[in-house]
This record gives C-alpha cells, sequence and structure tokens, in this order.
C-alpha cells in the first residue's frame, strides 16, 4: 500500500478553476436577470390628470438573485484556490530521522525549575 499522502498540486486544477469562472459569469448574468424580472413598475394616470408611478419589488426574485449573486462570489472564491492549487502547492515530505529534542524527564525538570 501507499502510505503517502495525496500531493495537493495538480496542474488540472487550473481547468477546473477556468470551468468555475465560466459559471460564475453565467449566475451572475443569470442575477441581473433576476433581478430586472423582481422590479415592476406601475403607473396609473387619474382623471384629474395627475400621474401616479409606483415601484414593486418581487421578493422571490430578489431572493433568487441575491443567492445567484452569492454563489457567483463562491465560484470565484474557489477558482482563485484551484489556481493557487495548480501552481504553488508542494507537497513537503516529513523527515523521518527527526528525534526529539529531549525524553520526558528533561521536560519535566524544565517545568520543575521553574
Amino acid at each position: 500500500m501507499n502510505d503517502e499522502p495525496p500531493k495537493l498540486h495538480r496542474p488540472w486544477r487550473a481547468l477546473v478553476a477556468l470551468g468555475e469562472v465560466v459559471l460564475a459569469a453565467v449566475a451572475l448574468w443569470a442575477a441581473f436577470r433576476f433581478w430586472d424580472s423582481g422590479v415592476k413598475t406601475l403607473t396609473v394616470n387619474l382623471t384629474d390628470g395627475t400621474v401616479l408611478t409606483s415601484t414593486r419589488y418581487l421578493g422571490s426574485w430578489m431572493a433568487g438573485a441575491i443567492g445567484l449573486g452569492t454563489l457567483t462570489a463562491i465560484l470565484l472564491v474557489d477558482a482563485v484556490r484551484e489556481v493557487l492549487l495548480a501552481v504553488r502547492a508542494k507537497h513537503r515530505r516529513k523527515r523521518r530521522d527527526a528525534e526529539p529534542e529531549g525524553t520526558i524527564e528533561d521536560y519535566v525538570a524544565h517545568l520543575n525549575e521553574a
């Protein structure tokens, strides 16, 4: 069996990051479309010539837009992480020959001196 831990440095992670950026762009485009669908303007003309204009905000469309905006942010943050792992992460090997600096008796003696 291979006891070596998996390596983080994988160049194909850059392709995953590219896919996440594309998905983030689509989600952002959809968020703007949802926001526009959530704003309705109503204009009423009264008999005396007065024009009343009101704006109605639909919460379900607004919530969808906010959710898609949040998804966009998460995808972009993960894309940055994937790029950093594709470029910079290196695996460190554990040193097997490293011995502890002292024994437990040395540690206890150190604590009792203070």
